[in-house]
């Protein structure tokens, strides 16, 4: 990390209101660094965040997409005559130069302003799970008229499912670190689902799903509260980009929803946590339901499957590879992660029935 003086001279390229004094590591992210920026008068007021451009190579698109998507939100909040809106949209702060981000020459940053009176939750429980359905529901429904071609893809075939086969077929093949053998009957179940979990990929071709603005990321800890418990605002807007509306419910599922840890060794403790998923989708669908089509109200359980499916194939890829991708804290690491996500796709299975009777009562 830099020096405090090299973080002040970063800051000062930055068009602020007031003088920083200091910069110190904030929150628990992995992808990018953040800082907290105390001012003069021992406040703080800023955050500055050193952006991965490993994982987000195209910057210049990524501050794009997200000062679009907060002028569309703050545009939204202002016509509603909402109050406080700064506490309710992430406000990014323009480097002198006029860019949205800063280049030192080896990494790239940006400031927004910092949230007061905020905080966020680790912990899924029934009640975070409904109001962070209902505060994605509502992201989603605000930035529901932006025009096509208004976002990139920050990460392309980020949830591409055919995309992600593709890869998988192409590390069978290869076989580079020589563990096909042992993942025989795992590979098997992976490609008796293939076709079944293409289907959005298929229904957007022949027009029966459409991509909207998507969050890719439905943590409970991407929510900002108030001191009363309230919704605030989305943050970690990095994978804000166009994708289909199964994703981000999806991924709460696989997450939220999941009775074990991602990669629990005891397969045992895997299930679905019903009362979270109905939580979710409860709070979710009073948001949401605005824009949703009949189509995607009927397949938001699917997605639950279709993305528990998508990271199942994805480790059990890296695995064959040779682990290459996500970071391992053993050597099966990967295959443990693999088995602990296809027992909760089988669980989603079972659950199916259940799921989409829940479903019923928005349809």
């Amino acid at each position: 990390m830099k020096t405090k003086e090299q973080l002040l001279e970063i800051l000062n390229q930055f068009t602020l209101s007031e003088k920083p004094v200091s910069a110190e590591p904030f929150g628990n992210g992995h992808i990018n660094d953040t800082l907290k920026v105390t001012v003069e008068t021992g406040e703080i007021k800023y955050i500055l965040q050193r952006i991965n451009h490993q994982i987000f190579t195209h910057v210049d698109m990524l501050q794009n997409n997200i000062h679009t998507v907060t002028t569309h939100i703050r545009k939204k909040l202002e016509e509603k005559g909402a109050e406080d809106i700064d506490r309710k949209v992430l406000t990014f702060l323009p480097a002198k130069d006029g860019k949205r981000y800063y280049f030192d020459g080896e990494s790239y940053w940006r400031v927004c302003l910092f949230i007061p009176r905020s905080k966020s939750y680790e912990e899924v429980n029934p009640e975070y799970s409904y109001e962070a359905g209902k505060a994605f529901g509502n992201f989603q429904s605000m930035l529901a008229d932006l025009p096509e071609g208004a976002l990139g893809e920050t990460i392309p075939n980020f949830h591409n499912m055919e995309f992600r086969l593709q890869q998988f077929h192409d590390a069978v093949q290869a076989n580079p670190a020589g563990r096909l053998e042992e993942v025989k009957e795992l590979v098997e179940e992976v490609e008796q689902r293939a076709e079944q979990m293409c289907i959005q990929e298929r229904m957007y071709r022949e027009g029966k799903l459409r991509k909207r603005t998507n969050h890719c990321d439905t943590k409970v800890n991407n929510i900002l509260f108030d001191e009363n418990g309230k919704v605030l605002c989305v943050i970690d807007l990095d994978t804000v980009m166009p994708g289909f509306v199964l994703s981000d419910i999806g991924d709460f599922i696989r997450t939220g929803a999941n009775t074990g840890a991602e990669d629990d060794a005891n397969l045992d403790r895997i299930g679905v946590n019903m009362e979270i998923f109905q939580a979710y989708t409860k709070g979710y669908m009073e948001t949401a339901k605005s824009f949703l089509t009949p189509t995607e109200i009927q397949m938001l359980p699917y997605g639950g499957r279709l993305l528990t499916y998508m990271q199942t194939v994805r480790f059990l890829t890296d695995y064959i590879n040779g682990d290459t991708y996500y970071k391992i804290h053993h050597p099966s690491h990967n295959l443990q992660r693999t088995k602990a996500q296809f027992k909760l796709l089988q669980s989603l299975e079972e659950k199916a029935p259940e799921m989409d009777a829940f479903m019923g009562q928005w349809l």
